[in-house]
């Protein structure tokens, strides 16, 4: 007889996925997608919904789905070193190269830059984040459980907050939603849906997945059937949360155009917004609580980063690595947030799709058999057309390839020519897999 998961659990995993997702650096994204979209606000917000919320949640569910203990392990259907380069590229990403940075940079944005001249030097920005990563490090060497309390505190304080800021710029809008701007004026979805790369929130549910299942395995449920079960029910309750609050920040960075004008970047606009509202106090208590809520989001990625790496290179203490990360982290934060956000996209434009890929192929593994062949061609072409659409504002002698993926691959002028080659790089290799298989057979018998 199964055991039964008490529905009391499964929203409390609910709660906890939503937890894990929604950083606050995530807060700034649908500002800055809801002020460069404007009137065109829904079908951008759709676009940013469907790479920020269900792809995450999806590869939450390809966990249970695979049965896989680790990411490396679910990699390595490809290719077993595949399996360590992609892990080892995504733990780089959504930690010191740009999701850690980012906490500092955040944190200054919002709790910091408000209060000080426009015309300030980069100083004040290098001293809070020797202050920040400091405390960072410090909390990652001692693990304590203060760091728990601290989170389970402030995420209902900020969750109040935010929601209290998202109301009234809803009910009360700061202004008109203006003409949209750059892409945004033909391409609002697809620009939406990449804007979703920005969040991280899809590699990072490599990472989460594999905490929630075995959360689920630990309550009781023992069958596949009641993992999946558990979980959809609990992504559920999640993607409702994510969604709403995602679709009211859009909201709040379409109206704020009118009064305060095109800013750099969405901790600006929130800052902004917040001030607009309630003042300097206002400000003050968003600036705080994001500040710690980055501090911990930051010691959480700093001990889940240096656990994996001691795990690849066990010569390398945890300590070693914890600081390591920590000082690497300080300095590429003094890029300044919106330089980051920059540095980011290409990277994310080339390592997002394959994870797209990955999270399909996983729920499609029985149809095909699980052969590696699909699951290279699928990726090998997938990162191909990522790459030049990635090198080509970088690389002149690309633009004639590029050309011509523009004229013979659909929906790459969009940034979703990969989603082809995908489709096309699983049939190649499905069909040599099969040509193998019958070549392999004929020597046998032979």
């Amino acid at each position: 007889m199964e055991n039964k998961v008490p529905f009391s659990f499964v929203v409390i995993i609910g709660l906890m996925l939503f937890a894990l997702f929604f950083g606050a650096g995530n807060l700034i994204f649908p500002a800055m997608l809801g002020q460069s979209s404007g009137t065109n606000i829904w079908s951008a917000n759709a676009g940013f919904l469907l790479t920020g919320v269900g792809l995450p949640l999806l590869g939450v569910l390809a966990f249970g789905f695979s049965g896989k203990e680790d990411l490396q392990s679910l990699a390595s259907r490809v290719h077993p070193v595949f399996g360590v380069v992609f892990t080892t590229i995504l733990y780089l990403a959504i930690g010191p190269l740009f999701a850690i940075p980012r906490t500092g940079s955040v944190s200054f944005e919002i709790g910091v830059k408000p209060f000080i001249s426009e015309n300030a030097s980069t100083f004040p920005l290098l001293v809070f984040t020797l202050i920040f990563f400091g405390i960072t490090c410090f909390l990652s060497l001692n693990p304590a459980k203060v760091v728990d309390i601290v989170g389970k505190f402030l995420t209902p304080i900020k969750l109040t907050f935010i929601g209290i800021l998202v109301v009234v710029a809803v009910v009360h809008p700061i202004g008109a939603l203006q003409a949209p701007i750059d892409n945004y004026t033909k391409h609002a979805f697809t620009n939406g849906f990449q804007e979703g790369y920005l969040t991280m929130d899809t590699l990072a549910s490599f990472v989460f997945g594999i905490i929630i299942i075995n959360a689920i395995k630990e309550k009781g449920a023992k069958t596949k059937k009641q993992v999946m079960t558990v979980c959809l029910k609990a992504v559920g309750i999640a993607a409702v949360i994510l969604a709403a609050i995602y679709s009211a920040l859009t909201y709040l960075g379409a109206s704020s155009v009118e009064k305060l004008g095109y800013l750099e970047n969405g901790g600006e606009v929130l800052a902004q917004v917040s001030d607009y509202y309630f003042g300097t106090y206002g400000g003050v208590f968003l600036g705080l609580i994001i500040t710690v809520a980055c501090l911990t989001t930051s010691v959480g990625l700093i001990t889940s980063c240096a656990a994996y790496f001691h795990k690849l290179f066990p010569r390398l203490s945890y300590k070693t690595l914890a600081i390591s990360l920590c000082v690497f982290s300080a300095v590429i934060a003094n890029i300044g947030l919106t330089h980051l956000i920059a540095f980011s996209v290409p990277v994310l434009t080339i390592l997002y799709p394959i994870a797209i890929v990955l999270i399909v192929l996983t729920f499609l593994h029985s149809l095909f058999q699980g052969r590696p062949e699909v699951y290279q061609g699928s990726i090998l072409l997938t990162f191909v057309i990522s790459l030049v659409q990635s090198l080509k504002s970088f690389d002149h002698t690309l633009s004639v390839i590029d050309q011509f993926f523009v004229r013979s691959l659909p929906m790459y002028d969009v940034g979703l020519g990969w989603v082809i080659a995908a489709l096309a790089g699983g049939f190649i290799g499905y069909a040599a897999s099969l040509i193998k298989n019958k070549e392999g057979l004929i020597w046998t018998k032979s």
